[in-house]
């Protein structure tokens, strides 16, 4: 296959190589093969061109035993008299007649597969009865499961603290929308009565007060049949019950709620209309400020005698920063389409978010809390209850990337991943820079102290109404993002789910 050939030319002696046509044939072949096979895997066998990932769910099995019987039965009576102690992806197979309730054809129908075991058998007992294969159905890993809604009667309502809500199960509207929201309330009011059962024992007494408090304003909704208002209410109850506790909180993070209250009232206040238009000086509103964050929080320095909060001395501000972006290199794609999906899905997250006022008519950021709430809840179920590695998760989903992406030109500059696929909390107008705030100075307390984190994002902000010369627009959305950055203390510190 290959000949050497010795030949002299002068003083020198030369030698030839030649390969044999039969190694240039075969090197050819193989070349030819290795195309072939990549054309073949990349451009024609569809496996390889559908990345997508299915799991084979079969409807009814409870247990995942593959078979339907009498467990399956003794699953499914726990599933009827407690249904929030079960995961929504075992609800989702409750629901066999697909129109995303758990109700009573539901419970029939399974009852009956139970005691026959065989889906072709059950047409024999129940007419009509779902086909055996409707039993069965591939569904992408990635798919963000839907809870359905709990239709069933329950005694634990009637017997609760929002039992007047237990006939709005039966509702009917001629507005499906108006029939949908009763539907919904129904099942939140079901899951705040299950939370309220397991924790009104141990309820302290800032949160009996407001569990009291907000009470009275959803027996008020109810009466005048604002179901929207009243379910947003019912989800902030249960969220708060779930995943809130002012058991070990310090005299500080107890009263950062009140000092949010505060100010609120200061942008709501007939002086601060009066700096709107120019009767009243900017140094009269710091003064206003100043009184209120020493009488709650004990902070004595004025707002105008603040220093800038980067101090590129402190080695503290490296550490941390060094570790903040350690966490958020930790979050992994699956993680963000998690949380893409769930914002773009999740039935009570749009709800919440959904509420939003005509353009700058929310000057108290009352629309933004709630979907926060929703949004780190979830971001902590994906990071497995790390609260640093759930704040990493929104801090690169709500920011835009790079700080150089800010110099790109409009057209080519990529967005932030919550910008570009879901709906943010609050008013379009704010944008992420709420969002972006309420996670941020929440984060910080984690990394140095609630109170570190105020302190600084109170030099922050005065920092940017300084810079604007104190203008009434930079005035209000200074206060606005302090309501914000101690909402987002507030929760983050506070958040405890059990």
């Amino acid at each position: 296959m290959f000949n050497v050939k010795k030949k002299k030319a002068g003083n020198v002696r030369v030698f030839q190589l030649s390969v044999s046509k039969y190694i240039y044939a075969m090197a050819i072949l193989c070349l030819m093969i290795v195309i072939f096979i990549y054309v073949k895997s990349r451009y024609v066998v569809p496996m390889e061109r559908v990345t997508e990932t299915s799991t084979l769910i079969m409807l009814g099995d409870l247990n995942d035993d593959g078979v339907w019987d009498a467990n399956d039965q003794k699953v499914l009576d726990l599933i009827i008299a407690v249904p929030w102690d079960f995961a929504d992806n075992i609800l989702m197979k409750v629901d066999v007649n697909s129109n995303q309730f758990i109700d009573a054809e539901d419970i029939a129908v399974l009852s009956k597969l139970y005691s026959v075991s065989n889906p072709y058998l059950l047409q024999d007992e129940i007419n009509p009865a779902p086909k055996a294969r409707e039993f069965y159905r591939y569904a992408a890993v990635t798919q963000y499961v839907q809870r359905p809604l709990y239709g069933l009667k329950h005694n634990i309502l009637n017997d609760g603290p929002v039992g007047f809500l237990s006939e709005i199960r039966l509702a009917t509207f001629n507005s499906y929308y108006l029939t949908q929201l009763a539907h919904e309330i129904y099942d939140e009011a079901l899951r705040f009565s299950f939370i309220y059962e397991k924790r009104h024992s141990q309820l302290s007494r800032d949160e009996s007060d407001f569990v009291r408090n907000q009470l009275v304003i959803i027996a008020d909704l109810f009466e005048k049949k604002n179901y929207y208002d009243l379910l947003l209410h019912l989800i902030l109850l249960s969220e708060a019950g779930e995943t809130l506790t002012t058991h070990n909180q310090t005299e500080f993070i107890k009263n950062l709620r009140f000092l949010t209250n505060d100010l609120r009232q200061v942008l709501s206040s007939p002086r601060y209309s009066a700096f709107q238009v120019g009767d009243l000086s900017w140094e009269s509103i710091f003064q206003d400020l100043d009184a209120i964050k020493k009488n709650r929080v004990g902070f004595d320095t004025p707002l105008h005698a603040l220093e800038p909060a980067r101090n590129l001395t402190d080695l503290r501000n490296y550490i941390d920063r060094a570790e903040w972006q350690y966490y958020k290199s930790k979050n992994i794609d699956n993680d963000f389409h998690s949380l893409v999906l769930f914002a773009q899905t999740d039935r009570r997250y749009l709800r919440a978010v959904s509420n939003t006022s005509p353009k700058h008519q929310d000057m108290s950021l009352q629309n933004h809390n709630l979907p926060m709430m929703l949004l780190f809840s979830q971001a902590m179920a994906i990071s497995d209850n790390d609260k640093k590695l759930a704040v990493g998760l929104l801090d690169e989903t709500i920011r835009i990337p790079f700080f150089w992406v800010k110099a790109l030109p409009d057209e080519i500059r990529p967005n932030s991943v919550a910008l570009e696929n879901f709906l943010l909390p609050g008013n379009m107008e704010d944008g992420s820079d709420k969002s972006r705030h309420w996670n941020v100075f929440g984060g910080l307390s984690l990394y140095r102290s609630p109170e570190k984190s105020l302190t600084l994002a109170f030099q922050r902000e005065v920092e940017d109404v300084r810079k604007a010369n104190y203008a009434p627009e930079a005035m209000t959305e200074f206060i606005r993002d302090m309501i914000a950055n101690c909402n987002g203390i507030y929760h983050i510190v506070s958040y405890n789910k059990q």
